[in-house]
């Protein structure tokens, strides 16, 4: 069995810390290096939910998407929700590491996975990052359907292949025009229209979308707008990674059990439609 610094070294290659933004926090956040690693969990979220799970599972290594401590504390008692998740990893001997905004611009990344969970064909980056000299890595992927489709038939594909939730797909836009070319872009993505209006697609598909952007990126251009749950767009990319550590298990001799979660910590656990209304002015006086 591999030792977790050994373990760590291969993911840190997979995604390099130094890729991260400047605001993020990534990284092991638990663990010795000196243990030994037989079983690992990836998932999207570092809550108690999971880390439940993974003791239940009996894993040694928790490898989330989301960071545990984004803006650092003064704190990790038990009484705090954070806390009780930290010492309910050191109690039973699971660490934790976290790969973020290093693993949003990483090939493949959080955004490869996204697009082949639609069954996208990535063209680029949407956002190269300017110290690869390939021009693979960046934030976002510009993709192409195989064959056109409409607005409508590529919110319910996105409904259909990734993970149920609550919200399910908004959409924004003439739900009959036809899409050849998307963006996609894993997590919180209304920062992006600039790039998304430079490439020139026909949708963009993210997460956490907000009135007012939308608002005025639909006022600049017909570009369709498709927003998923955050969560969603990014337990793909757990499926990835976990291929990516299986891959390198076998060619080391590890022998590690990887493992995904299929938990929803999406935080929202409910949808109530609004009623159809005859009046066409809708809103309520």
């Amino acid at each position: 069995m591999p030792r977790l610094s050994e373990v760590i070294a291969a993911l840190e290659n997979l995604w390099p810390a130094e890729r991260a933004e400047s605001w993020d926090a990534v990284g092991t956040v638990v663990g010795d290096p000196g243990q030994e690693v037989s079983r690992v969990l990836f998932a999207v979220d570092p809550v108690q939910e999971i880390v439940d799970e993974a003791v239940k599972l009996g894993a040694d290594l928790l490898v989330t998407h989301h960071p545990l401590y984004l803006r650092g504390t003064t704190t990790v008692a038990a009484s705090t929700f954070k806390g009780r998740v930290v010492h309910t990893l050191i109690k039973n001997d699971i660490a934790l590491h976290v790969a973020h905004t290093n693993a949003d611009t990483a090939d493949p990344g959080v955004s490869d996975a996204l697009a082949g969970a639609l069954d996208l064909r990535v063209v680029g980056p949407l956002v190269p990052d300017p110290a690869d000299p390939q021009g693979r890595r960046g934030l976002g992927r510009v993709c192409e359907v195989e064959h056109p489709l409409t607005v409508r038939e590529l919110a319910a594909r996105a409904a259909e292949r990734l993970p149920a939730t609550a919200q399910g797909i908004r959409v924004a836009g003439d739900p009959e025009a036809t899409v050849r070319t998307v963006a996609v872009s894993g997590g919180s993505g209304d920062s992006l229209f600039d790039h998304v209006r430079a490439a020139g697609v026909d949708a963009f598909l993210t997460a956490d979308l907000r009135h007012h952007p939308v608002s005025e990126a639909r006022a600049h251009s017909l570009l369709a707008l498709l927003d998923a749950a955050h969560w969603a767009t990014e337990w793909p990319w757990c499926e990835l990674a976990a291929a990516q550590l299986d891959e390198i298990s076998d060619r080391n001799g590890w022998d590690l059990r990887v493992h995904v979660s299929k938990t929803v910590t999406d935080p929202w656990t409910a949808h109530a439609a609004s009623a159809p209304t005859s009046d066409t002015m809708g809103a309520p006086n």
